[in-house]
């Protein structure tokens, strides 16, 4: 039996969104220097600002500027920082409570140690040199023991405004497919497409997970599906993504592989997109150096017909 595989995954993408008046408003300060909360009816100040009370969900719009100085209210060692933090050196979680705030702000607290950090410790933001309207416009805390600083009474009015920011999403992790999916990707390299069948209900699934997701017994009686299809269900992608080389407009389909139980997913080569259909037969266009394929084309034969097909859609 092949040893199981393990590969480092990455899975990140960009994350665009508008702001309203009051986030604009919050990160456009952040930009000159200057702190914003706002202000709830009852008289609290909220810091980060939202647009509706989490109390009463009253619309909130009186924005107040607070203290760059604060108070830390609780706090996490950090002893390992990772891709993307705010600091590359070791550093405490904070929640800061800034002068003239009742709530607390989530950052970084650039400390010696752990032995120099602790609730009730006075600290103030640290800017960054380079400030465009993202909270890394504070580009961390740190320790302070001198008087509280006077906030302007800013308004939240500025020029050029910050109206739309891109937060990068990303998740770093190990991934490691198990016995099943070690078998379909050493399949794969083959030129072969392997499954396994379900003892109890007898279905091949596509690829396995090493047990019937329907009668929840194990599985391992391997079989090769394939290597030729029927489209089942399909999307036509209008957006490009970053980093794919492949012009819009473009087809993902389902695929039921001749043999198999279970549709898998792939694109379609090899047609127009506005000809691709239901049950429409196709077979792999293999990558370069046969680890995959890289899409699927018609395979000439007539369409499959529905009933072939309805189970897997």
């Amino acid at each position: 039996m092949p040893e199981a595989l393990k590969a480092p995954l990455v899975v990140e993408f960009p994350f665009t969104r508008s702001l309203g008046p009051v986030q604009s408003a919050f990160l456009t300060g952040l930009r000159e220097q200057v702190v914003l909360g706002v202000r709830t009816a009852d008289g609290r100040t909220l810091v980060p600002p939202v647009e509706y009370d989490p109390v009463t969900a009253d619309e909130l719009r009186d924005l107040v500027e607070v203290a760059p100085t604060g108070t830390v209210t609780t706090w996490a060692w950090n002893h390992e920082p990772r891709r993307g933090q705010p600091l590359t050196t070791p550093f405490a979680w904070v929640l800061v409570r800034l002068d003239g705030a009742d709530t607390a702000l989530l950052h970084a607290l650039d400390a010696p140690g752990p032995d120099a950090v602790r609730t009730g410790m006075r600290v103030r933001v640290r800017w960054a040199a380079e400030r465009s309207g993202t909270i890394t416009d504070i580009a961390c805390f740190e320790p302070y023991d001198g008087a509280t600083a006077e906030p302007a009474g800013h308004d939240g009015r500025f020029e050029d405004m910050v109206t739309g920011i891109v937060a990068p999403a990303r998740l770093d992790y190990v991934y490691s497919p198990g016995r099943a999916q070690t078998a379909y990707i050493a399949g794969l390299a083959e030129r072969r497409t392997v499954g396994e069948r379900c003892p109890s209900c007898r279905k091949v699934y596509v690829p396995s997970r090493g047990a019937c997701p329907t009668c929840g017994v194990a599985t391992s009686e391997r079989v090769e599906v394939g290597p030729r299809g029927t489209v089942t269900t399909y999307c036509i992608v209008n957006i490009k993504a970053k980093n794919l080389d492949i012009e819009v407009p473009y087809v993902y389909a389902h695929i039921a592989l001749d043999g198999a139980d279970l549709a898998l997913h792939g694109r379609i080569g090899g047609i127009p997109y506005d000809e691709v259909r239901m049950g429409l037969r196709v077979e792999p266009v293999w990558s370069e150096g046969g680890r995959y394929p890289d899409h699927y084309r018609p395979t000439g034969e007539p369409d499959a017909d529905y009933e072939t097909y309805k189970e897997m859609l």
